[in-house]
């Protein structure tokens, strides 16, 4: 029979059933400002996509694999839709620094002396390892060797997103432009219709970009429809140097380039008036908030309460943990629900539900896979994770979707699936070797601390 047909109550074999307290979907009506969360309910698996949400009492399937999480909340894996993964083996490395020092005096010069294959793999599966634990299950990255960090994803069956660099200045992965496309396009090639596995353009900024390749981008990514990732608006220098070399604001150079698309993945964005806010949404642009790395590099605070009465699709990121300095979706929820209301002086803008759709639905939209993932609906991927709710620090609670918010830590996240996969159980990974990645980060600290002292705060 259709497994998905519920309505004979014939019982039906499936993969899995997990049964909780409170299931939090993020469907339409979630999104749509009214949230239902659902109690004494369970969600069935099967090949890897949710094929029914059914009360507990009235489940008409069977199992070989039944979980009960009788004090735990299920809801959609978190989407991190703009980080560094590798870069968590520069955590800390240079911290308290405005960006451009932080970036120039010493990250890019521990990037041209450390960085390579070996780093990038150790560096991404120890990203992953944080964020499965921390209950992400997707993630999008813009890093050097994206092949290797592709590959790394894959085989932790991790979902992840890869903004190969394009820059105009060589690194050790490509000399130029050409190249930093060409390499991303052949990997485009390789990853076509991955299950788990998407390809972007990653222009990294306009200040490290020109002309002629921002453009290219812009018509190729019309061509395939491929994603585009930018660091964009992230500080009043960006905004000044570029009407000093350009005469234009970036996003207005941008918009000149015919890169405002839906398509566009916008990074950061603290350097925003009313008429750029109200082009984004005209543009249908998504914007990724990073609320921590922008407040610990003191870059400024993104409007999202008026990008989101605008209409604009936000979403949320960590950044890379060299700049957060941790890879955790539930602060980075937290501190952007926080962050709203003392910018934006009003209490109420960016409730709780809005924000758990900030960091699930909405990373999906401005990924380009919010048919595939991002909220627990029928047809779906099963990428989900439950949060043990039993604890003091969550007790009581009256409201799910605001303790979620509000005093709900990512320790808290007891298990994780990702297209019906079960990477974490009772908090240990399944598909990673905790005590080999922990001990090669460890290898790494030894040998990049021979860096000059002043690259590390002792």
């Amino acid at each position: 029979m259709d497994i998905g047909n519920t309505d004979s109550k014939v019982t039906s074999k499936v993969d899995s059933i997990i049964h909780a307290q409170w299931i939090i979907t993020v469907d339409e009506n979630h999104r749509n400002g009214q949230p239902t969360p659902l109690e004494q309910h369970a969600v069935v698996i099967n090949q890897g996509k949710i094929v029914d949400i059914t009360p507990t009492n009235d489940c008409p399937y069977q199992s070989d694999n039944v979980i009960h999480r009788p004090h735990h909340i299920l809801m959609p894996g978190m989407i991190n839709a703009h980080t560094h993964a590798a870069m968590s083996l520069f955590r800390g490395l240079a911290d308290d620094m405005p960006l451009m020092t932080w970036l120039n005096d010493h990250i890019w010069p521990a990037e041209g002396q450390w960085v390579n294959e070996d780093f990038v793999r150790d560096g991404t599966q120890l990203a992953i390892a944080e964020m499965i634990r921390g209950g992400t299950t997707c993630f999008c990255d813009m890093y050097f060797y994206p092949s290797v960090g592709a590959q790394t994803a894959k085989d932790a069956q991790m979902r992840a997103s890869f903004a190969f660099p394009i820059l105009d200045f060589p690194s050790s992965w490509a000399q130029n432009a050409d190249e930093y496309l060409s390499k991303g396009l052949a990997l485009y090639d390789t990853y076509r219709n991955h299950e788990l596995i998407d390809i972007h353009f990653g222009p990294h900024a306009p200040y490290t970009v020109s002309d002629e390749p921002l453009t290219k981008v812009a018509t190729l990514s019309v061509e395939t429809g491929m994603g585009v990732q930018i660091h964009l608006h992230e500080t009043a220098h960006e905004i000044s140097e570029s009407l000093a070399q350009h005469g234009q604001r970036p996003i207005a150079r941008l918009e000149q380039l015919k890169l405002l698309t839906p398509q566009l993945q916008a990074a950061h964005m603290t350097q925003l008036n009313d008429d750029e806010i109200q082009l984004l949404a005209k543009h249908g642009v998504n914007v990724i908030h990073c609320p921590e790395s922008n407040l610990k590099l003191a870059s400024g605070f993104c409007p999202i309460a008026k990008l989101s009465a605008a209409g604009v699709n936000v979403a949320l990121g960590t950044d890379g943990a060299a700049s957060n300095n941790d890879l955790d979706m539930f602060s980075e929820m937290r501190t952007a629900a926080l962050l709203a209301k003392g910018v934006s002086g009003d209490p109420s803008a960016i409730p709780a539900s809005e924000a758990i759709a900030m960091a699930t639905f909405n990373g999906a939209r401005a990924l380009g896979i919010d048919d595939l993932t991002g909220s627990l609906e029928k047809g779906k991927a099963a990428d989900l994770i439950a949060i043990d709710m039993s604890a003091p620090e969550t007790q009581p609670y009256y409201d799910p979707i605001s303790q979620l918010v509000y005093a709900t830590t990512a320790d808290k996240v007891s298990d994780s699936w990702i297209n019906g996969k079960q990477v974490l159980r009772h908090r240990e990974l399944t598909t990673l070797d905790r005590d080999d990645i922990v001990a090669r980060a460890k290898a790494w600290k030894t040998k990049i601390s021979g860096l000059a002292p002043a690259a590390s705060h002792k």
